[in-house]
């Protein structure tokens, strides 16, 4: 089989014949790997393009050329960005918020299509549709992410934390304005994409529960998502790769009521079991969750082994399952660790 034919034997609730291996957030390794600098994953979108297709051939990996950061939305709405450059930098970090004052959420302006990094991504999208290959299940991406994570990097994390103890009006307002204004781009985007060949995006970055309730999760964050997963049902699209970003354990009753898709892609962290994760999610395919930290830290035996240990606990989920580092692959991981990890998933990842 081939990758692509992999993961769409996965969506029509088959087996394949090894588990598929599909690196999360893969673009930083592929830039180094590929000899480039760690910005270029953000800033040039033609080279960032190709160094993801080469890489992604090179290991055997399925290809799905998109392209994102966490911090998305502070710079679109008029904030700042600095792209990565140090040693420990791994993705651009926001350097000023464009609400400096509570009063300024009620005057924000709307980002255009060439505002931040829209430019770069449209970019990559547009070389992504001109072709689609044996490893490339998905070549383009559809976003509805909910307002919870925009609305933490438009004001500033700390900050609207707080806003949720101490000022929930104005964080419900924010939210529900986030929430309207990306929800009444999908009409149109879906307009100009179709539906063959794309896959809807989703995710978690700033709703773990190291940093709110699952009360919090069920009032601020779980309205939006499910709103958002609804509007992409009725426009037509079966399935969202959503990312469940970190420890979310005790939000995962709430997770398990959105709708993601017949089936969906549940991506977790190391923090999630597997096993629990299918419990939550039994009908759809679960994608994780080697620790990231330790492709860049430990050693080759290190990596094959703890690689190993997920694959084998991976395999048994009836819903099916993906290979994936639970979260970004660390950029500067050792290309020998990176490929322990590859030989493991494809010594232990066959199916009888």
């Amino acid at each position: 089989m081939t990758d692509r034919e992999r993961i769409e034997a996965l969506l029509s609730r088959r087996k394949p014949d090894r588990v598929p291996i599909w690196p999360f957030a893969p673009q930083g390794f592929a830039v180094i790997y590929n000899n480039l600098s760690l910005a270029e994953a953000y800033t040039n979108p033609e080279a960032c393009y190709q160094a993801l297709r080469k890489t992604c051939r090179d290991f055997g990996w399925v290809f799905f050329p998109t392209v994102g950061y966490a911090a998305m939305g502070a710079w679109e709405f008029g904030g700042e960005v600095r792209m990565p450059s140090g040693e420990y930098d791994q993705a651009p970090m926001v350097t000023r918020c464009p609400v400096a004052k509570d009063e300024d959420i009620y005057n924000l302006k709307w980002p255009g299509p060439d505002s931040g990094f829209y430019p770069t991504a449209r970019k990559l999208g547009e070389l992504a549709r001109q072709e689609r290959l044996d490893n490339e299940p998905f070549n383009a991406a559809l976003g509805a992410g909910g307002g919870f994570s925009l609305a933490c990097n438009i004001v500033g994390l700390d900050r609207f934390l707080k806003w949720l103890i101490k000022k929930p009006d104005l964080a419900h307002y924010l939210i529900r304005e986030l929430s309207d204004w990306s929800l009444a781009g999908l009409d149109k985007q879906s307009e100009k994409l179709g539906t063959d060949g794309v896959l809807c995006l989703s995710g978690g970055a700033t709703s773990s529960n190291y940093l709110i309730s699952p009360q919090q999760f069920a009032e601020f964050v779980l309205p939006s998502l499910k709103e958002g997963q609804e509007k992409l049902r009725a426009l037509g699209y079966k399935t969202t790769y959503t990312h469940i970003c970190g420890e979310h354990n005790a939000n995962l009753p709430y997770w398990s009521q959105i709708d993601f898709g017949d089936p969906g892609i549940i991506g977790v962290g190391h923090e999630i079991k597997l096993e629990t994760a299918a419990r939550y999610f039994p009908d759809d395919i679960i994608l994780g969750n080697l620790e990231p930290a330790i492709v860049q830290t430990g050693t080759p035996d290190e990596v094959y082994e703890a690689t190993r240990k997920v694959v084998e606990e991976g395999k048994e989920l009836p819903g099916g399952f993906i290979f994936s580092p639970g979260c970004d692959l660390p950029p500067r991981s050792p290309v020998e660790n990176v490929r322990a990890m590859t030989k493991a998933v494809n010594d232990f990842g066959r199916y009888a």
